[in-house]
């Protein structure tokens, strides 16, 4: 179900724990596993679960508690607003309502063209920095003025 590379890439985590707690690296192993897939199905997961020995709901339990795992179909381009209070407070609302109306779309809603999905998100740590936004889980894009997010969606447009 993975490719031989990311089961390599899981054997890596699986390496950091004690022989008898391959579990415990089942977050890491779901990030490789949506790497390679895009997003998470529910068999993709159960792979996981049992490549680490484990049970299917256990590993579902952690891809379904975080949002950096994706559960259905996202787009190429994953951004996601931190809407919680202090970023709100901080700009974060206005950040993602001028981001839905530059792309037309709303939370967990992807363009047409499958380029962008919009996910609201809570606190990534970074409430100095707001409005903050993350980019595709692993970018963390600070200070969002509507100018820096007309440049970024060009970025992205391209790619």
């Amino acid at each position: 179900m993975l490719s031989q590379e990311s089961l390599n890439k899981i054997d890596q985590e699986v390496a950091k724990y004690p022989a008898d707690q391959k579990q415990s690296a089942v977050m890491g192993a779901l990030r490789i596993a949506q790497q390679e897939k895009g997003w998470l199905a529910k068999e993709t997961i159960a792979f996981v679960a049992d490549y680490l020995e484990m049970p299917a709901i256990a590993a579902y339990e952690v891809a379904s508690f975080y949002n950096m795992y994706d559960l259905e179909p996202v787009g190429r381009h994953k951004i996601t607003v931190c809407t919680n209070l202090p970023c709100a407070l901080s700009g974060g609302v206005h950040a993602a309502d001028y981001v839905k109306q530059k792309l037309g779309i709303d939370f967990n809603e992807t363009t047409p063209d499958g380029k962008f999905t919009l996910k609201e998100g809570e606190c990534m740590g970074a409430c100095g920095d707001a409005p903050v936004l993350l980019l595709n889980n692993h970018k963390m894009c600070s200070w969002m003025t509507t100018d820096k997010i007309d440049q970024m969606l060009a970025e992205l447009a391209e790619k």
